[in-house]
């Protein structure tokens, strides 16, 4: 039967189904006097049954799996909760009519009906490269001339509501942009044209209310969506997007399908229901005074050092690095949004002379800390800090790697600490606002680069975040160029919503990344499952595109370490200017050389709430509603906090079933048949690092001491 007919059938006609398809199993449940029986008779059919082939051995190990868990008490890590599985009774109830509520969804039973007809060995073939192809090629860039072309358009709008924009201020002029007495419209017109390439515009004008981002938006939103908008505002949500983006939009009704921006700026009403209520999905976010983070972590007073891992820690600033050039509708600091420590207030969030004081503070806490070797500095987005501020804070952290690389000098082998080796700038802003990537600020960078060189650190990494092939601008390509043009390594972090998930999708991106020398370095499955149910792709998506599509972009080790070494060699201090803008044109010939679409250097993860990244799981259970209940492990090629050994057992409930995922991408007009074989994917196992992102071994031994760790007995 196909997919889009499975999604829509009643109880009564799933029974049916039921009853055609794997009548061995309504048998069963007849015949059985209560559920543990029923399970009995099925761990016997288990036993007796054809193993045809591997896709029956692997459904009769994974049914056995939610058998041995029935009726078990597991602890949910995002919710904190205890919750009881019960898939098995649930399907005995189904199967002999005794279920109570039948106001449920059909889901949880679709999903069974899929893992027992696997059991007759029918095999999904997997899709064809030349349908990945099709599939890929289907999704635009933003450097398509048919795109850019819709956004010519919008521009054109926009300039015009800037300009009234800005003579509706005349109580409260801007400084900078403001029109002088006596300004004609043409020359207003060429003064907000200049403008619009000036990132601080953006920022300036930016849209924040309902009624204004319905204007911007050609009043092409429904009233529903208003409502919505209009009910978020009442809430305080905070709202902020730039004319630039809102440029990317597609308000014409026909060309370019722009639902992955779209989702990414207006919010869904779960969220909207939500928001006031978030819990901190990054439970080691929470922070008490003299006690250690969820992860074990003793950290400074305040919000400014995040820590999971023993060899990095976030950077947070108390300067404009607390706010973005937008705010993502998925993000996974929505918990700091509503709690105010982050927002788009900027004259507050100017550097205070505490922060001086304070900066030194925390640049110790890395100093005089064992194994740290990494510092990511990030927000809200680390390029929203003006040059002058970030400059003092790249210093800062310059004067700590070197002060840290004297006292090793002291210290005898085997007690040396881990001397800094990585620094990370995390931003949004390359697809969020790429103006920003101005001429002053790839003058810090490359100075910054040259110094810290010196000092030990060997890589030097703008952490971006590019949701869509539909981002990456003429705009966007130009701040890539520069970006890399000071020596740095451009990765990009994908958020595997929904729309992103669409087959295709993800492949294309990384295509157009690689190809203008970015890296992609891990696609994540959205946290925070209660208020982002809308945009939430269930981890076995992620495995199917890892399986059926990123494997067109796999490398062999050989190839993989002469990638390393081109990344290597083409950041290198020792290279001039000119050999260093050739990473993009390096890359290109790589993929062409061994005839490769794209580069599948990313990791696809869940961020597990205190403990790390992983997507090493098992399906258990199902809940009533078809949620899957997943059995996680931690990522093993990596190091973590030495909590995970009291931790027990690791389960996430999804938000979603897989067939609500399923009808969504239906509404998104997708074909539920291409993701036919998503039901298969009950099992997860974390990919290997790239080399690129393993750190590199120091010339001494270290201590295997870990400071500012307290872990309770």
């Amino acid at each position: 039967m196909k997919q889009k007919k499975m999604l829509t059938l009643t109880f009564s006609q799933l029974k049916q189904i039921y009853n055609q398809e794997i009548p061995e199993v309504v048998e069963m449940a007849d015949k059985s006097s209560s559920v543990e029986e029923f399970k009995l008779k099925t761990q016997r059919f288990l036993e007796t049954c054809r193993m045809e082939n591997k896709t029956a051995k692997e459904a009769r190990e994974q049914i056995r799996l939610l058998l041995h868990y029935d009726g078990q008490d597991v602890h949910e890590l995002s919710t904190g909760q205890d919750m009881s599985i019960q898939t098995i009774r649930l399907l005995y109830e189904f199967l002999t009519g005794t279920l109570e509520n039948m106001e449920l969804p059909t889901d949880l039973f679709i999903e069974l009906f899929q893992m027992f007809k696997r059991l007759k060995g029918d095999v999904i073939p997997l899709p064809s490269p030349q349908r990945i192809k099709n599939r890929n090629d289907r999704w635009e860039t933003g450097l398509d001339e048919e795109v850019r072309e819709v956004r010519d358009e919008n521009k054109e709008r926009m300039l015009h509501l800037l300009i009234q924009k800005i003579e509706n201020r005349k109580s409260k002029p801007s400084a900078r942009f403001h029109f002088e007495e006596g300004m004609s419209y043409e020359e207003k017109y060429r003064l907000v044209s200049e403008w619009w390439n000036d990132f601080r515009f953006h920022l300036a004008m930016a849209v924040k209310s309902p009624g204004e981002l319905n204007r911007f938006l050609g009043n092409s939103l429904s009233s529903e969506t208003m409502y919505l908008l209009y009910r978020a505002r009442k809430k305080g949500m905070p709202f902020f997007a730039t004319p630039y983006y809102l440029s990317l939009l597609n308000v014409t009704g026909y060309g370019y399908n722009d639902e992955a921006i779209r989702s990414y700026i207006l919010y869904s009403p779960r969220l909207v229901e939500t928001y006031g209520n978030i819990r901190a999905w990054e439970k080691e976010d929470i922070v008490e005074s003299g006690k250690p983070n969820a992860a074990g972590w003793l950290l400074p007073d305040g919000h400014n050092i995040h820590r999971r891992y023993p060899e990095v820690a976030i950077l947070i600033p108390d300067t404009m690095g607390r706010a973005c050039g937008g705010l993502c509708a998925s993000c996974q600091r929505m918990y700091d949004f509503q709690s105010e420590r982050l927002n788009f207030e900027f004259d507050t969030l100017r550097p205070k002379e505490s922060w001086e004081r304070k900066l030194r503070r925390l640049m110790t806490y890395f100093e005089e800390d064992t194994q740290l070797r990494d510092i990511l500095i990030t927000g809200g987005d680390a390029l929203m800090s003006q040059n002058k501020t970030l400059q003092h804070i790249l210093d800062a952290v310059y004067r700590m790697a070197v002060r840290k690389q004297k006292a090793n000098l002291d210290r005898p082998e085997g007690e040396k600490y881990a001397e800094l080796q990585r620094v990370r700038l995390g931003s949004r802003l390359p697809a969020y606002l790429p103006m920003r990537i101005n001429d002053e600020l790839v003058e810090i960078l490359r100075e910054f680069k040259e110094k810290a060189s010196a000092a030990g650190v060997k890589q030097f990494i703008i952490q971006t975040h590019f949701q869509t092939p539909l981002e990456v601008t003429p705009e966007a390509k130009e701040a890539i160029r520069k970006i890399l043009s000071a020596g740095w390594i451009i990765t990009n972090q994908l958020v595997y919503t929904v729309a992103a998930s669409r087959r295709g999708h993800t492949t294309r991106l990384r295509q157009v990344l690689n190809s203008l020398g970015v890296m992609c370095y891990y696609t994540f499955s959205v946290k925070g499952f209660n208020e982002n149910y809308a945009v939430f792709a269930p981890n076995s998506r992620s495995m199917q595109e890892q399986q059926e599509e990123k494997i067109y972009g796999r490398m062999t080790p050989e190839q993989a370490e002469e990638l390393y070494k081109i990344l290597e060699t083409k950041t290198g201090a020792e290279k001039d200017t000119k050999e260093k803008e050739e990473v993009a044109k390096q890359l290109r010939r790589f993929m062409r050389k061994h005839h490769l679409p794209f580069l599948a250097t990313d990791r696809s993860v869940l961020n597990l709430p205190a403990i790390g990244k992983s997507m090493t799981f098992q399906l258990v259970g199902l809940t009533e509603e078809g949620k899957r209940i997943l059995c996680f492990e931690h990522d093993g090629t990596r190091r973590h906090s030495p909590i995970i050994d009291r931790m027990g057992q690791i389960y996430i409930v999804e938000n979603k079933s897989l067939a609500a995922y399923l009808r969504q991408l239906a509404k998104m007009g997708e074909d539920p048949e291409d993701y036919a074989s998503i039901w298969s994917y009950t099992k997860g196992e974390t990919e290997p690092r790239f080399s690129l992102y393993e750190y590199p071994d120091f010339p001494f031994h270290i201590t295997n001491k870990m400071s500012n760790l307290s872990i309770e007995d």
